[in-house]
């Protein structure tokens, strides 16, 4: 590794901070579609968060890899983070790599307030669902596992209401 290894560095940090970009735009493209009750666009975009979070993955693993291997090139300890081996870079370079773990941050906070807003709206729609099937056709109840392994109703309010007293 060279003294003044900064450029594959940075690339690795933006291709994270691209994918974190690219998940917020497909769950805000998500959340609209879940608004306007598309079925498929939902689970094709659903699709694609998959995919991309599962390269947005690789590319935070090969970043902190390259952070460990720098960190033991430094007689740091492996699970340093980037901002404590701030010091052995170039004062120079410091900014702009501050710049993008804070960006990154940042959108991964965003990504992950927007991914449990989604899960939240699709919860509801289901636990609608549900309600709509049991009030048009009451004996048509889900079916759902009971602690035992066995397969059983789900319980409407008023068996609930009851076991509760």
């Amino acid at each position: 590794m060279n003294i003044h290894p900064f450029t594959p560095l940075v690339d690795l940090l933006r291709a994270e901070l691209s994918g974190y970009g690219g998940l917020l735009a497909l769950f805000d493209q998500q959340q609209n579609q879940l608004w306007s009750r598309e079925v498929k666009a939902v689970a094709d975009t659903s699709q694609a968060i998959q995919e991309l979070a599962d390269e947005t993955a690789r590319h935070r693993r090969e970043r902190e890899t390259w952070v460990s291997c720098f960190a033991d090139a430094h007689f740091q300890a492996a699970d340093t983070s980037l901002r404590r081996l701030m010091s052995f870079f170039p004062e120079d370079q410091r900014p702009l790599l501050t710049a993008l773990i804070d960006e990154i941050n940042h959108l991964l906070h965003r990504v992950r307030r927007r991914a449990r807003q989604n899960h939240s709206i699709l919860a509801r729609a289901i636990e609608l669902h549900r309600d709509v099937i049991a009030h048009l056709n009451p004996a048509a109840r889900p079916r759902t596992y009971a602690p035992t392994g066995r397969v059983g109703l789900i319980a409407g309010p008023a068996a609930t209401l009851q076991a509760t007293g």
